[in-house]
């Protein structure tokens, strides 16, 4: 398993290019399990990862009150907010395995999920004041189902 990196951002727009480049990297079937405070810009990153997997990153919004949102590109981006779930019972039910089929799913609040995932990048995201942001990414330690690859 490669190594987190860190890095840190001084704007929106380059947490969305962060986002974007990690988007690159992933492969369907990949969970990519978000972590942050309200407002350290979950949603922005996601942004970015749409937009390089070729879905409208205008189209991204937070999904906290639908759950889930499906985004179109040459790889489907599938978006969940484990927010307002409480319990286990209640994200097990929403299949978040069947949503990887065929996507990539980015998982906001990625601490409620009651049961590790395969095919994992973390991203923590720490809110430094002003528009600066630590962002750890931790590669996957296992591939995803779908496609084994061995750079990750």
């Amino acid at each position: 398993m490669a190594s987190p990196e860190t890095f840190t951002t001084h704007s929106e727009g380059e947490t969305f290019a962060l986002g974007e480049t990690v988007a690159a990297a992933v492969r369907p079937g990949t969970f990519v399990l978000l972590h942050g405070d309200l407002g350290a810009g979950k949603t922005a990153f996601v942004r970015g990862l749409a937009a390089g997997l070729g879905a409208n990153p205008d189209d991204v919004s937070s999904p906290t009150f639908v759950l889930i949102q499906h985004y179109d590109g040459r790889i489907p981006l599938v978006h969940v907010d484990l927010y307002r779930l409480e319990s286990g019972a209640a994200v097990d039910d929403l299949g978040l395995d069947e949503l990887a089929s065929g996507a990539v799913v980015a998982i906001e609040w990625a601490d409620r999920l009651p049961r590790p995932l395969e095919g994992i990048v973390r991203v923590r995201i720490e809110d430094l004041g002003s528009d600066q942001r630590r962002i750890t990414i931790e590669p996957a330690m296992t591939p995803p189902r779908e496609t084994a690859y061995s750079d990750r």
